[in-house]
């Protein structure tokens, strides 16, 4: 477990933006099973790769038009017991961290892990998030 005066400034790259934090395994269950729609949910952590392209790739990703209904995190290695409950959503895939996975009425549709995170920069990590936005939520309607 890391301290969380260290890890704080790391969990407010995402909060900032409008992320919502789960930090216990019933707050994931509630994200997932409670709502319709999409969701998505970064699964943080200190790496290097979340913090030069995971981070920034979402914070880029989240001015697209489309985004998912409601956009979470958990952090792995601090909020042990939530980021192994969102990783039960996320049937097929093994533990990865950093992670981002979209969910659509609580089922997996898309999946990010580190091994394609760590090798692509910021941008094209947002233009990856933005594709899935585009096919996988609804686009706001216009006022």
């Amino acid at each position: 477990m890391y301290p969380e005066f260290m890890i704080a400034p790391m969990r407010e790259e995402l909060t900032r933006f409008g992320v919502k934090e789960l930090r216990t395994a019933d707050e994931v269950d509630a994200a997932v099973t409670g709502s319709s729609g999409t969701l998505m949910v970064v699964v943080n952590s200190v790496c290097g790769c979340a913090a030069g392209k995971a981070r920034p790739g979402v914070a880029l990703a989240l001015q697209h038009p489309v985004k998912p209904d409601a956009i979470t995190t958990v952090f792995a290695g601090a909020d042990v017991e939530a980021t192994q409950q969102a990783r039960s959503y996320f049937k097929g895939y093994p533990p990865s961290s950093p992670a981002i996975a979209l969910l659509k009425d609580g089922k997996l549709v898309y999946m990010m892990e580190r091994h394609q995170i760590e090798n692509q920069e910021a941008g094209t990590i947002a233009t990856q998030l933005t594709a899935a936005f585009d096919q996988h939520c609804q686009a706001p309607v216009a006022g």
